[in-house]
């Protein structure tokens, strides 16, 4: 691992003109590593396979896994593993991660890396170090970051098209084999991501909104949540109570408050990984490892599979999990000292290709490691990006877990939504979510 110390220095004419040669368009290494366990990147998935609907089509159905880290193991690749892997290994009898060739799926739309170039000489942090400043368009921002907080910014604007609608599912199991199913209807939009924005004030400085339908359970059907998050400023959110037929602006629905349901297992800006303000951390840059995170888990939204077999009374079946090595950047991110978080300490583990977030270790105040989040991710070649939605959160101290974004019982997930009108900007105000509940 290697670590960035040149906080805030722009990048060079030579950083500039190796992108698309020696790095990829948006700043990844193109060449293999060194035992060939990684290859080099050669464009990522940019053929749309035939029949391809997510959840309908594995174009890596045939590999095999090339061995499994279990706890007989897990100390011969403890180098490939965050922390929080080799805490669930210990913890868990029977859990394992089955490693499988790496496939370099993720493509770059050419317009995102002609963009990345430009921000590469532009973009900066704010003089409170979090804010985003002179960041031009649809690229990465920072794709050679020089601290946490550029990271940070990188995969919260990553390109991951202009916007979708998915039905989705967050699961709570329980010991004996049973759950209770969170179903919504999902329905996101990232302004930034149309190549014609040039500039934050293009958007109104809108990072991404969000909305959610409460479908079930029953007693809470109804309900709409609605976020908007910006680059200069915390977000703003609203929920529709359907029994007092009111939106109500919610300053709470931020941050590591709770969310309604699911027994203080999971928290508000822990949805999609993270979300909302980055103003309450401080961010160290570690730098860059190899390692074994999900990675192409087509089989997660195979339609073909049922929740109550993917899902074990501890954690998520193995069989439906794919885990591949690959180089990451590492991220700690600690509270400040005149802020509050319950996490005190995270740390991220973001894929070099597309900037997804992959892993998340989460630490108590007393330093001990709580939760433990990981995010799965499959190339999607109609928007030309690598999509990530499933994600798994386990908690060390209540041995429980939670699952979000399971799409493989709902409709298929509609990714070009946006980019074809059936999602718009309109979709995400009051006076809509206000229409929704009443009808």
């Amino acid at each position: 691992m290697f670590a960035s110390t040149l906080a805030g220095a722009a990048a060079t004419d030579a950083e500039v003109a190796s992108l698309g040669k020696t790095l990829t368009p948006i700043g990844a290494e193109v060449a293999k590593n060194a035992d060939s366990s990684i290859p080099a990147w050669s464009g990522g998935m940019t053929q749309v396979p035939a029949g391809w609907k997510p959840g309908k089509v594995d174009p890596y159905k045939d590999d095999k896994p090339l061995f499994s880290v279990d706890a007989s193991n897990v100390d011969k690749y403890a180098d490939k593993l965050s922390a929080g892997q080799i805490a669930l290994i210990k913890a868990y009898k029977g859990y394992r991660m089955d490693v499988y060739p790496s496939r370099r799926s993720c493509p770059v739309p050419d317009f995102v890396g002609a963009q990345t170039k430009k921000n590469a000489t532009t973009a900066k942090l704010g003089a409170d170090g979090w804010q985003l400043e002179a960041v031009q368009g649809a690229g990465i921002p920072f794709p050679f970051p020089k601290s946490g907080a550029e990271a940070m910014w990188n995969y919260k604007l990553r390109y991951t098209g202009l916007g979708r609608r998915a039905q989705i599912s967050a699961l709570m199991p329980d010991k004996d084999g049973s759950y209770v199913e969170n179903k919504q209807w999902a329905y996101e939009l990232y302004p930034f991501n149309d190549p014609k924005v040039t500039s934050p004030a293009d958007v109104g400085g809108v990072e991404s909104k969000l909305l959610f339908d409460v479908l079930s359970p029953a007693s809470r059907a109804g309900e709409g949540y609605l976020i908007h998050a910006y680059i200069d400023k915390p977000q703003d959110a609203w929920i529709y109570f359907p029994g007092q037929r009111r939106v109500r602006r919610s300053p709470t629905f931020a941050y590591d408050n709770p969310i309604a349901g699911f027994d203080n297992l999971y928290f508000v800006d822990q949805i999609n990984m993270f979300t909302g303000a980055i103003d309450r951390y401080d961010y160290k840059l570690v730098g860059k490892k190899e390692m074994f995170v999900p990675y192409n888990n087509y089989k997660l939204i195979d339609k073909n599979n049922k929740f109550k077999d993917m899902l074990g009374p501890e954690y998520v079946n193995r069989d439906v999990m794919r885990y591949e090595p690959h180089r990451v950047w590492v991220v700690e991110a600690t509270v400040k000292g005149d802020k509050r978080h319950s996490f005190a300490k995270r740390v991220f583990h973001f894929d070099e290709d597309s900037w997804a977030l992959l892993q998340v270790d989460m630490y108590d105040a007393k330093g001990n490691l709580w939760r433990v989040q990981e995010g799965s991710l499959w190339a999607a070649p109609d928007v030309g990006a690598c999509i990530t939605y499933e994600t798994q959160m386990y908690d060390l101290v209540a041995r429980r877990y939670v699952t979000d974004n399971w799409t493989a019982e709902g409709e298929v997930i509609d990714l070009t939504a946006a980019k074809e009108g059936r999602v718009t900007a309109a979709t995400f105000s009051q006076d809509e979510m206000r229409r929704r509940g009443e009808r």
